[in-house]
């Protein structure tokens, strides 16, 4: 018996590639899973076409690019990609994008968290927005790297010396605090 599964459009988060890097490419094949809309920056479009992914839209000055894809569109690049990116996917109405990227810091994306649901990837790990209540199970011994930009609470959780933050036994996380989002990462 096979399954097939019908995707809405806009159901499934979009794709926004800034700097591929040495992401790892199983990881990319999971986020493109369910075929997603996949936004490129202009910088990063030849080595993603070069690993046959279609790309939806590019963002950035295409003049330096070689041979495009069919039905690309294009948004110019006015701030910082990434910012030109996120816009275009809130005016779209897209509800969640996943980012890959070299950069771990949300310090200049926290103004598009209340219109969509953004989680970072880097080369080694992903990073993403709580709310003050957010628990969730994990094993002993789990890395989490917490950007701590307010004071929070957390059980079951101790800090490293290297700065790191540590599970200390299988069950729930918890993490309580003061300000709108906390920014945790998990490594890959």
């Amino acid at each position: 018996m096979s399954s097939h599964h019908i995707v809405k459009e806009k159901q499934e988060p979009a794709l926004y590639i800034h700097e591929l890097g040495g992401f790892n490419e199983e990881h990319l094949g999971q986020l493109l899973e369910w075929s997603p809309t996949v936004v490129v920056w202009a910088e990063a479009y030849e080595k993603v076409a070069s690993l046959g992914i279609k790309i939806d839209v590019v963002v950035g000055d295409l003049a330096s690019l070689g041979e495009l894809q069919e039905n690309l569109k294009v948004i110019p690049q006015r701030r910082k990609g990434l910012d030109d990116a996120l816009e275009f996917l809130v005016k779209e109405k897209y509800p969640a994008v996943n980012v890959i990227s070299k950069l771990s810091k949300f310090d200049d994306l926290t103004c598009y968290l209340p219109d969509i649901n953004l989680v970072l990837f880097t080369e080694r790990s992903k990073h993403y927005p709580i709310k003050s209540g957010f628990s969730v199970w994990k094993p002993a011994g789990t890395v989490f790297l917490i950007d701590i930009i307010a004071y929070f609470e957390a059980d079951n959780l101790m800090q490293q010396e290297n700065g790191d933050f540590v599970v200390v036994e299988d069950g729930l996380v918890t993490f309580r605090f003061q300000a709108p989002y906390l920014f945790v990462g998990e490594l890959l």
